[in-house]
């Protein structure tokens, strides 16, 4: 928690729950970020929060945007974001949602299958296009399943179709899993981008750009290497498969960019156990799976708690949020050690919670309101 979030929710003392996020760490993210990574493009995964206060600060940095949508392009153009620095990175679009991001000035298209393409070709006539691949996804945190990206084999077949269908054949996306913890997995993806490089020079066509995604952490639990250790591994990837003749790369973060710029203060509802002389103790806190913590699902992101008693005695907990929905249990297999002096009513932070908790907080289940969001 920096000092600015400290301050903050001492003076204003605000509603709980609620999600405070410091501006000035998200612009120190962005420029660790753009430091190590300086030959880069960087396009901000917006849905990892998409605060119109965190578009705009990140925009006059001269950020680009991976959007999803034209609610997101919407967004980021009324913060002032050029078209031309936005990334449309879903793979699943309808073709009118295409046809208006394509108005508005956005040139630049993800896909991974034939109809995609014909539906870009249509409705978005010359536009630039790159297709995502299918990569292994071990070693993160939150993985990725096979809804996005196709085997190198189609996508250059796709990507000279594209050729054909007078779009530009642009470059080849990849994701190596959000919250990735293992260096060597950017390699083994690198390694079958370049390979489509290959296939489709042989084709004459000219690839230009590596959108190597995002995967960079946030610090919860877990031990994780420092950024500057991606970086490496990046580059080295890089440079390895591609040799002197780099194209351009391109870094979606998002969890990475805002995950540390923010804390959740929750409340304690209530402490219980479910049967005399058991030691685990169920706490209920006033935010939950449907309010902001849903990558607690398969208890995947496994957040740092802070309470007012730590360093006391503590003793074995399941954490649950407050909804009449059994589903709402965040932690019940993932051993967590809370104080045993807690008691309801106390005020407790969720560390590093800036990312994909807003963006995921549901619009009014069971009668809670969404949560609330200060950008200090």
């Amino acid at each position: 928690m920096t000092e600015k979030i400290r301050r903050f929710l001492r003076e204003r003392q605000p509603e709980t729950p609620c999600l405070v996020v410091d501006l000035d760490a998200v612009a120190d993210s962005y420029l660790q970020l753009t430091g190590l990574f300086p030959e880069a493009q960087v396009f901000y995964a917006v849905k990892a929060n998409p605060a119109s206060e965190v578009i705009q600060r990140l925009n006059t940095l001269g950020s680009g945007f991976d959007v999803a949508s034209p609610g997101e392009i919407d967004l980021c153009l009324g913060q002032g974001a050029s078209a031309a620095r936005m990334s449309y990175g879903n793979t699943i679009k309808k073709e009118r949602d295409i046809a208006y991001a394509y108005e508005r000035g956005v040139k630049l298209y993800a896909f991974d299958s034939e109809s995609e393409l014909e539906k870009i070709k249509r409705a978005a006539p010359g536009a630039r296009v790159f297709c995502r691949v299918l990569v292994d996804c071990g070693g993160a945190e939150w993985p990725l399943s096979r809804k996005f990206g196709c085997s190198p084999e189609m996508a250059a077949d796709l990507l000279r179709r594209a050729r054909d269908y007078g779009l530009d054949p642009y470059g080849v996306a990849f994701h190596v899993g959000s919250q990735q913890t293992d260096l060597k997995q950017w390699d083994a993806a690198v390694g079958l981008a370049a390979r489509v490089f290959t296939v489709l020079r042989e084709a004459n066509i000219d690839l230009r750009m590596v959108n190597v995604g995002g995967g960079f952490p946030a610090r919860y639990r877990s031990e994780i290497p420092t950024l500057k250790r991606y970086a490496g591994a990046v580059t080295r990837a890089m440079t390895k498969h591609f040799g002197n003749n780099l194209p351009q790369v391109v870094i979606e973060p998002g969890r990475s960019m805002v995950g540390d710029a923010g804390i959740i203060q929750s409340e304690v509802v209530l402490i219980s156990t479910k049967d005399y002389g058991e030691d685990k103790r169920w706490v209920y806190l006033d935010v939950g799976k449907f309010s902001g913590l849903a990558e607690t699902m398969d208890e995947a992101i496994k957040y740092r708690i802070r309470t007012p008693h730590d360093g006391g005695e503590t003793g074995p907990v399941v954490i649950a949020g407050p909804t009449c929905d059994s589903a709402d249990i965040l932690y019940e297999k993932t051993e967590y050690q809370l104080p045993r002096a807690l008691k309801a009513g106390d005020k407790v932070e969720v560390l590093s919670t800036g990312a994909y908790t807003s963006s995921y907080s549901s619009v009014g289940f069971n009668g809670f309101a969404p949560l609330r969001t200060y950008c200090i």
